[in-house]
């Protein structure tokens, strides 16, 4: 089946027309074609190869913490357009559109929740929110989990999605990467765990700076570096698997493991039995 006949397909089924979000799904590993509900069912995991879809940030937020249990702090706050940057649009112009989409209010969600028994600081990256880019935003946001983390004594858990810093906001985007470092060293000296959960992507100053104090999965693209170094990199370059088989990560958990993980690791930081982990 052609592009433009499955393309064909998913608008109309049955002589109806089809909402966006009723749209089948396509894996970019295997061309299966899985409907939402299947794929919603099965945690936006392929059933026939296993490829995982990227989540949105409330996905990744209910997947994590236990149901009714996580409270947003900060979603009011707003970028600054300090440059009065402008490319194909107006920075501010593109942030409101996003905004208005119904996408959160930036490229980071933030607040405090539950995972199993354990009251956590939880940051989440949104990729739809222009690549998941850092701005000042993210970073004040990132800082003020931190200072709860520290001041509810509960251990801080980001997962990153992120292409980077984001260029629209100049050098102050670059500083977000300092601050949220700083910030971290204060965490470690109050001895409170930080959990750092890397996602497809996690690239560039985000990378560089508070994801790579869990670990580093990298910091360009693949096509960059090899523009930049001439050389062809190694198949399955910045893969998960080509990354853990490398010694660049800890450790790369299924997404239906991965809350179970995160609580068996918290009890062990804790110091707590494992013999009533939560059921994933």
């Amino acid at each position: 089946m052609s592009w433009i006949d499955k393309i064909k397909k998913a608008v109309t089924l049955g002589g109806k027309p089809q909402r966006p979000d009723e749209f089948p799904l396509e894996c970019k590993r295997c061309k299966e074609m899985l409907s939402r509900q299947n794929a919603e069912a099965n945690l936006f995991v392929c059933p026939k190869c296993d490829h995982h879809f990227r989540l949105n940030a409330r996905r990744r937020i209910a997947l994590l913490t236990n149901p009714g249990e996580f409270v947003e702090y900060d979603q009011n706050l707003r970028s600054a357009d300090p440059l009065k940057f402008k490319d194909k649009k107006r920075y501010k112009e593109r942030v409101r559109a996003l905004i208005k989409d119904g996408l959160t209010g930036d490229a980071l969600i933030c607040g405090s929740g539950t995972l199993g028994i354990h009251p956590v600081e939880l940051c989440v990256f949104d990729f739809q929110f222009m690549g998941g880019s850092m701005g000042s935003v993210v970073g004040e946001k990132i800082t003020r989990s931190i200072e709860r983390a520290m001041n509810n004594s509960a251990p801080l858990i980001i997962v990153s999605c992120s292409g980077g810093a984001r260029m629209q906001e100049g050098i102050l985007s670059l500083m977000q990467m300092a601050k949220t470092t700083a910030e971290l060293r204060r965490l470690a000296d109050c001895g409170l765990p930080y959990i750092s959960v890397l996602t497809d992507p996690t690239t560039g100053g985000v990378s560089a700076s508070f994801a790579m104090l869990g670990d580093l999965i990298g910091f360009a693209g693949a096509r960059v570096i090899e523009q930049t170094i001439r050389q062809k990199v190694p198949e399955g370059f910045q893969t998960a698997e080509f990354l853990l088989a490398h010694g660049l990560i800890d450790q790369v958990v299924h997404r239906k493991d991965l809350k179970t993980t995160l609580d068996r690791i918290l009890r062990l930081l804790k110091k707590l039995p494992q013999d009533s982990l939560l059921l994933a």
